[in-house]
């Protein structure tokens, strides 16, 4: 019973960290089209 409980909270705790680590990719990525975005229209 233990052990289960303790891959129930690890499988949680593992996807968790997935998900906040896709959201930060995403983040990255939006920032980043951003910037060039900026860039470009600042550049011409």
């Amino acid at each position: 019973m233990g052990n289960s409980l303790h891959n129930k909270i690890y499988l949680g705790r593992s996807s968790l960290v997935f998900g906040s680590k896709r959201l930060q990719v995403l983040f990255i990525l939006g920032a980043v089209a951003c910037v060039g975005l900026g860039w470009l229209a600042i550049r011409s």
